[in-house]
């Protein structure tokens, strides 16, 4: 994904220096995403995984203040991401007649961080907070991305902008006001049904991100076929069937919060092959079609 010369944005909060520096070991966010547990990777119910992540015991280490150039590329990429996020949904929001954006804030962290939702922590993956409307990202989710699930692409791919767009994804979900209707609906069921709109919130996230990189594509011819492949490939790569079958070797539907892998590359292609945001249509779609 090429984003050479273009602009950084302001909407940046920089925490990495007063992390903690956790030490993430067993059962941390690569043993997470290993046993197929992670709530809220790419998103999803923070307080479930806020408590989760809370009774990890990951040890506390000293604070990072050097950074290796690494990460200091993704954290430039990351910045130029959200920028991208900020212009095109500005954009999108202009041509729909649906008013001003107003931004989240994107906030880099080390280990964990004070939220708006409760305490964050790099166990949890990335996340957006409607409390506080900021996405919350430690970078060291990029390697996991990279070690645990062989997610291919360099530090300037497609599929970890996909992983940024999903949260801003979300953060369109709080705007239009459908995360905190199917917030209120989750509570008011049991967990099988507020797992089925758990899904379609994720999956609705998919179909955002998509719209993103069609717009990102259309005006900035930025994407190749081969980024448009690895986001692809990431977005089936973190279907719950697929990371609960690499855990313990089969998958348990009823449990699904994030939706199938075959629902993720469809959406999210969806999105990407439309640019129209009147197709995100994942809580009218019946459980056959979704």
């Amino acid at each position: 994904m090429r984003l050479d010369g273009r602009r950084e944005s302001e909407n940046v909060e920089d925490r990495r220096r007063m992390g903690t520096g956790t030490k993430i070991g067993l059962g941390g966010i690569g043993g997470l995403i290993i046993a197929g547990l992670i709530t809220l990777l790419m998103g999803g119910n923070i307080g479930d995984v806020l408590q989760q992540a809370g009774g990890m015991g990951m040890q506390a280490g000293e604070g990072q203040t050097e950074f290796t150039p690494e990460e200091e590329e993704l954290a430039k990429f990351s910045s130029q991401v959200i920028a991208s996020t900020e212009d095109i949904w500005s954009q999108i929001f202009k041509e729909y007649g649906i008013g001003q954006y107003p931004a989240p804030t994107l906030v880099l962290y080390t280990g964990s961080t004070q939220t708006a939702c409760g305490q964050g922590q790099a166990a949890m993956g990335p996340f957006y907070c409607s409390g506080d409307q900021k996405v919350y990202l430690d970078l060291a989710f990029f390697q996991t991305m990279d070690r645990q699930l062989g997610v291919k692409g360099d530090n300037s791919s497609l599929a970890k902008a996909y992983v940024i767009a999903h949260e801003v994804g979300h953060h369109i979900e709080y705007l239009m006001g459908t995360l905190d209707k199917a917030h209120r609906k989750m509570q008011a069921t049991n967990q099988s049904n507020a797992n089925k709109y758990s899904v379609r919130l994720e999956l609705m996230a998919d179909f955002y991100a998509g719209v993103w990189a069609h717009y990102e594509s259309r005006l900035f011819n930025s994407i190749s076929d081969r980024d448009l492949q690895e986001a692809i490939d990431c977005a089936q790569k973190i279907g719950d069937d697929y990371l609960q079958k690499r855990a313990q070797g089969y998958a348990q539907p009823e449990s699904f919060t994030h939706g199938t892998s075959a629902q993720r590359m469809k959406w999210f292609k969806r999105g990407y092959e439309t640019g129209d945001v009147r197709q995100a249509t994942t809580f009218q779609e019946s459980d056959a079609t979704l």
